[in-house]
């Protein structure tokens, strides 16, 4: 991540873009989950959704406060070179994106809830750049991990540049997923752990506060 030194509007430039339109559902597809619904207890039904979307500790901070999602790890995919260092990702030489990984109970949260919060999280119509962090291993990308969420992933995009709902089209990536690399020990759960530090509390903070008012029926109980 780039820190951009200078006056606390300089900084909020990190913040994401709004959308100008309304979040378009995927049709037919949203699940309902009743109230009754107990969430899995059995590890074999979760699945696993990876997401770049930018900075990490930006991303991670987001869909930690989300039902349902029982991990999020910050790392890198996409690359070219095993083991890929955070100094060596921000060269942009390696390929990789910086994304997180999300373990979540479909039961509680589905995929296509997921794809609603990664879309309006962050801005999807710039290519390889999120505000002043710019280079390829920050540009937008859903690496896929079942034919499902490949399909769903191309539908729900397709239907958010039909209603234009941001200011251009959609450049993100739909990848087929092939290797995850988690990142340094530092990086993971960046900003419960740094609040205080200058970029979480200028910058992810807003993130996070607007993005816990726009999306309440996602929160988490403990986050309401």
């Amino acid at each position: 991540m780039i820190l951009v030194a200078g006056s606390l509007a300089g900084l909020i430039i990190f913040t994401y873009v709004q959308a100008k339109g309304p979040t378009v559902p995927l049709a037919q597809e949203k699940s309902v989950v009743q109230p009754s619904t107990a969430p899995s207890t059995d590890n074999s039904k979760l699945e696993t959704a990876t997401f770049g979307s930018g900075c990490f500790w930006c991303t991670e901070a987001v869909f930690q406060r989300l039902k349902g999602v029982k991990n999020v790890a910050s790392g890198y995919s996409g690359g070219k070179v095993d083991n890929p260092t955070y100094e060596q990702v921000c060269t942009g030489q390696t390929g990789h994106a910086e994304v997180i990984q999300v373990t979540f109970d479909p039961a509680v949260i589905p995929f296509t809830d997921l794809l609603r919060v990664f879309w309006q999280t962050h801005d999807p119509t710039t290519l390889n750049r999120q505000g002043h962090d710019s280079g390829t291993q920050y540009r937008s990308a859903v690496f896929y991990h079942s034919d499902e969420q490949r399909e769903q992933a191309e539908k729900y995009k397709k239907q958010l540049d039909s209603a234009k709902t941001f200011s251009g089209p959609i450049v993100t990536e739909i990848t087929k997923f092939e290797k995850f690399y988690p990142a340094e020990k530092y990086h993971q759960d960046y900003f419960n752990q740094n609040p205080s530090q200058q970029y979480c509390a200028y910058v992810i903070r807003p993130k996070v506060e607007k993005f816990q008012k726009e999306f309440g029926d996602l929160l988490d109980k403990e986050q309401k």
